[in-house]
């Protein structure tokens, strides 16, 4: 495992992105006395409301970059889809490497890291042309779902193959963009393992299993903890997700997504990153996500994940849900957490709301 020198309290953590969970992340490492540098492409990311400083400069401008790299002391990231190759301008300082964001932000490359790592994964095929994935309809059967390969979350860049008259207005509807083609697989539920690893002699805490409750391709609920169909499932998942971690050197948190099947425990995705299925820790677990992430990239002593209650439900609040908060900010033992991003747009993530039971 890497080791890295502690960042001592004090110091300057670079968040590249402005968004949720780059806003979750520095209103914890201001609790462990850090101050955080927001660096993102728009006018006003709702990150830069609690952070020290703000640098707006597009993803992919490297010299930006290095100027931003000589202002920080440690750098993470708060979302996958970012050109990779850039990022290597922050050197040593980006924890978690470029390597993790490379293989999360590929789907073909991320589904033959997961296989090479021992993980199980839906039966894939590669496509870039109709004929393509005509073959691989072929191959796989229906019903199947083609994905683009690149820049897909919270259900996009996704089309349904059900009948053999989808498949060209599947095509078109990805764009006809280079894309992988997923047998469509039978499962009980969803749910997601969360770890953080650190460097050096730390070691790797998990989470309780959180399942998760998806609508329209966007997370609408996640519960812990999970239903029995999960919990049989959860220890082979973290297994498949440690090997995983493990085989990126990876440093901070991980999220991997689940498919809890008949014969055993499917990787879906992962993301290098805090996840919205792990909100649920700020109020249900000892050290939230965004805390330990900061523990991990800056050298610190993982914090306890142990559960803070009998359970816990996370919901997020999707567009004009938002508009609910006198509501659920009177609602006695729901913990409200608004992201201040001004306009709710539908399928737009503007919070969520944690419910603990003691």
């Amino acid at each position: 495992m890497s080791k890295v020198e502690v960042v001592a309290p004090g110091s300057i953590i670079g968040i590249v992105g402005g968004g949720q969970l780059g806003r979750m992340l520095a209103v914890a490492a201001a609790r462990l006395g850090y101050k955080c540098h927001i660096f993102d492409p728009h006018e006003h990311p709702c990150a830069a409301d609690v952070a020290e400083a703000f640098t707006r400069g597009a993803f992919d401008d490297r010299a930006a970059l290095e100027r931003f790299a000589g202002q920080v002391d440690v750098a993470t990231y708060e979302f996958e889809n970012l050109p990779a190759e850039p990022l290597t301008a922050l050197g040593p300082k980006l924890r978690p490497g470029v390597r993790s964001l490379a293989v999360a932000q590929d789907r073909a490359e991320e589904k033959s890291f997961i296989e090479s790592t021992g993980g199980r994964v839906a039966p894939w095929r590669s496509v870039a042309s109709l004929g393509e994935v005509q073959a691989a309809v072929g191959e796989l059967k229906l019903p199947l779902v083609l994905k683009t390969r690149r820049y897909g979350y919270d259900g996009k860049g996704q089309a349904w193959i059900r009948t053999w008259q989808d498949v060209a207005a599947a095509w078109d509807a990805i764009g006809r963009e280079p894309a992988i083609a997923e047998a469509g697989i039978e499962f009980t539920a969803e749910f997601s393992v969360l770890l953080a690893r650190a460097p050096g002699e730390a070691g790797c805490v998990f989470w309780d299993v959180p399942e998760n409750v998806h609508e329209d391709g966007i997370l609408r609920r996640s519960i812990v903890p999970a239903s029995p169909a999960v919990l049989g499932q959860a220890e082979p998942a973290q297994a498949m997700a440690l090997h995983i971690a493990e085989a990126l050197d990876h440093i901070g948190v991980l999220t991997v997504e689940f498919f809890a099947t008949p014969s055993g425990p499917l990787v879906n995705e992962i993301a290098p990153r805090v996840h919205n299925s792990g909100h649920w820790t700020i109020e249900g677990a000892v050290t939230s996500q965004f805390e330990q992430h900061v523990r991990a990239i800056c050298g610190l002593p993982l914090g306890s994940s142990d559960r803070t209650g009998a359970s816990v439900t996370m919901d997020n609040l999707i567009g004009d849900e938002a508009s609910r908060w006198p509501e659920l900010g009177a609602e006695p033992g729901a913990r409200l957490h608004l992201y201040g991003k001004g306009e709710a747009r539908p399928g737009r993530k503007m919070g969520h709301v944690t419910r603990v039971v003691h």
